[in-house]
């Protein structure tokens, strides 16, 4: 893979910087001018995106990626961690998107999953279908009327292999976007749909093995057996689903694929998975955890454990790299926002950093001339990076306030759990609040960030999120979007769906200049010919 002229540049900067570096004029100028000539340079790829991978980070805000930037930079000693970069940072196109649901001003995955997977926005809590169905609220008839079809089918329908890999449970809100059609994002097995609703629709584990597109997905690889009937989950959290009507929906799956002369198989583990191969296999299901799977700092890694983001994805992309039309894979960093939602700031910076070895081992898998890779997330989290802490300062570590020298976390939370382990209940206290550099398990990724509102799960947050793109017409993404765009833009790039015609007509306008026109230079031609017919 080559190295992109944006990396390139930062990496030679980076390669330059002391600790005893002065940051001066001459620095400040040399960068600046460096950057855009860099971006002078770009010229559109207009060719056609025969592969499409759509990494979504769950939660992953630009707070999370600012902390995690610097995170991964202290990490591996580097000085000056706040110059560095994630590998999507250097993308040559980024853009912002509103992530607001049609109901809510601060959104949901399942809303804006759907917005994402099937370029129409909705409400909060439901799946795959538009804003004429309330969360909830079972009508056949409205259900199929406000059905949508998601990347996952139009994708299928040109040909292509297509499939998706998360840390969460399969049938979860992001994932189960991609191919579901419900009211409620938590009917994921038959023992979560009320009993009017029964004849309404299927549960969401149902759908992923029995419609398209879920039927037709070639890799299904994430947690999630308890609600499709392989094994109950016995944990405390009461949101997981058990199927009560002893069906085992991976043998199934299985025995569907059989039926149709396609060689599948269903793994539990790293063993199983590692026994996956190309040439044997034509569609996986793996499944690694009952609920959802383990960060990727607690896994088991051995071959009973479960695989790491990075080897399911991996291993996606060579099953799917078969189709001789291409392929779409969708793959979410699930845990980033699950860390958030307890205030384990630490551990959702690390399994950011785990997301973004995996996009880089992608990049490696791929070619810029014909696979687009697009990073965005879902929405954000109300982490926030505050305070004026000294640069080089532990991003996890004390900011202070200059006028009270009250010691406070870098990163601070507005709401969640973290409230309640910093309260100080000395009955003696002369702080309503711990001092938060004295408490002991702060190197701990179970130390939970200090939030000033206690409620049991932190919050998402409403502000815009980042999308950033590289490959055949990455430049769509550049500029402020609604989040519904991104599928439309993938439409138009992959040249399938309800815009597949719309970037053959931008290729050709763009080839009558040639295929190195320079975007100035076709600027000033514009000009030039209007200023003639004035």
């Amino acid at each position: 893979m080559r190295c992109p002229p944006l990396l390139l540049t930062l990496v030679l900067a980076l390669a330059t910087y002391t600790a005893a570096t002065i940051e001066e004029k001459d620095y400040w100028m040399n960068l600046g001018r460096s950057h855009l000539e860099h971006v002078l340079s770009k010229q559109p790829n207009t060719n056609l995106a025969k592969n499409v991978i759509l990494f979504v980070g769950d939660g992953m805000g630009l707070a999370t990626v600012t902390a995690a930037r610097i995170f991964k930079g202290q990490q591996q000693g580097m000085e000056g961690a706040e110059k560095g970069s994630l590998v999507w940072e250097t993308f040559p196109d980024v853009g912002l998107v509103k992530t607001y649901n049609v109901d809510k001003q601060v959104p949901d995955s399942a809303g804006t999953g759907t917005a994402i997977f099937t370029g129409v926005k909705t409400n909060m809590g439901v799946v795959g279908v538009d804003a004429r169905v309330p969360k909830g609220k079972c009508d056949a008839t409205q259900v199929k009327k406000a059905s949508l079809d998601s990347i996952m089918q139009w994708a299928q329908a040109s040909g292509k292999l297509t499939g998706f890999v998360t840390t969460t449970r399969v049938t979860h809100a992001t994932p189960s976007s991609t191919y579901a059609r419900s009211p409620h994002r938590e009917w994921e097995c038959n023992a979560k749909i009320p009993i009017g609703a029964t004849n309404c629709v299927k549960d969401i584990a149902r759908q992923l093995i029995e419609d398209e597109p879920g039927r037709n997905l070639r890799v299904i690889f994430g947690g999630g057996l308890s609600p499709m009937g392989v094994a109950n989950y016995t944990g405390p959290d009461e949101e997981v689903c058990k199927r009560t009507d002893g069906r085992n929906l991976a043998d199934e799956w299985v025995r569907d694929k059989e039926s149709a002369g396609v060689r599948a198989t269903f793994v539990r583990n790293n063993g199983e998975l590692a026994r996956v191969t190309p040439g044997e296999h034509d569609a996986v299901m793996g499944l690694f955890a009952t609920n959802h799977m383990e960060y990727d700092a607690e896994r088991d890694q051995g071959p009973e454990g479960s695989p790491s983001l990075l080897n399911m994805t991996t291993t996606a992309m060579r099953l799917l790299q078969k189709g001789p039309n291409g392929f779409l894979l969708m793959v979410e960093g699930g845990l980033i926002d699950q860390a958030h939602h307890q205030n384990y700031a630490r551990l959702a910076l690390m399994e950011t950093v785990g997301m973004e070895a995996t996009v880089q081992a992608v990049l490696e898998m791929t070619s810029r001339e014909d696979t687009l890779v697009i990073v965005t997330a879902d929405h954000s989290h109300t982490m926030t990076m505050n305070g004026y802490p000294a640069r080089g300062n532990d991003i996890l570590g004390m900011a202070h306030n200059s006028t009270k020298k009250q010691l406070f976390e870098t990163l601070t939370y507005a709401n969640g759990p973290g409230h309640y382990d910093h309260l100080n209940n000395a009955t003696d206290r002369s702080s309503v609040y711990l001092d938060p550099s004295q408490m002991a398990n702060r190197s701990d990724i179970h130390y939970r960030h200090f939030a000033p509102i206690g409620i049991k799960s932190e919050t998402h947050g409403g502000e815009d999120i980042a999308v950033y793109a590289i490959g055949p017409f990455s430049h769509l993404f550049n500029g402020v979007h609604e989040q519904n765009y991104i599928a439309h833009a993938i439409s138009c790039a992959g040249q399938f769906g309800p815009n597949a015609d719309m970037c053959k007509s931008t290729k050709s306008a763009a080839s009558g200049f040639g295929s190195k026109a320079h975007p100035i230079a076709i600027m000033l031609i514009f000009t030039f010919v209007r200023i003639t017919l004035l």
